[in-house]
């Protein structure tokens, strides 16, 4: 499997640019990646001029991007007020093979604690839809996995 180690663009800071007008423009397109308290630190160092490289990773399983695509399908064709906008976002980014960061990583395996809703069907809870927004069982288990093979470097 081809692992894609990328750095996660951040927007340079235009001439004469005031910090909040950076940290504006800069904050909601690193939350693609990252929780907001990352982005803003990300940005804020950006800002000053201090160096920022982040990794990124692309190379979880065929399997959990087509769990992501069915989620998806289901919700455009029937609707469903199931999940938040942070799950939904990820189904997005799973479902189009994003590079997603190690902290993005870290909240999929912390997905687990839901497990035991994995089998309900979609139409009767948001329990296997949810799971499978997420990557589904291959998804979960792979982040699991990565992040002991990330944290080991």
């Amino acid at each position: 499997m081809c692992i894609t180690l990328i750095n996660m663009p951040i927007p340079k800071k235009k001439e004469n640019e005031k910090q909040k007008d950076y940290m504006i423009r800069c904050v909601p397109q690193l939350m693609r990646y990252h929780d907001k308290s990352q982005a803003i630190a990300i940005c804020y160092k950006s800002f000053k001029g201090e160096e920022v490289e982040l990794e990124s990773y692309n190379d979880y399983p065929d399997s959990a991007s087509n769990n992501a695509k069915k989620a998806i399908k289901y919700k455009e064709e029937n609707g469903s007020s199931c999940g938040t906008q942070v799950g939904w976002t990820r189904a997005g980014q799973l479902a189009r093979k994003e590079n997603i960061s190690r902290s993005t990583i870290a909240r999929m395996a912390s997905f687990k604690r839901h497990q035991q809703h994995k089998d309900v069907p979609y139409k009767d809870g948001c329990g296997g839809l949810m799971w499978d927004a997420w990557g589904g069982t291959s998804g979960v288990e792979w982040a699991i996995n990565k992040l002991k093979s990330i944290d080991k470097k």
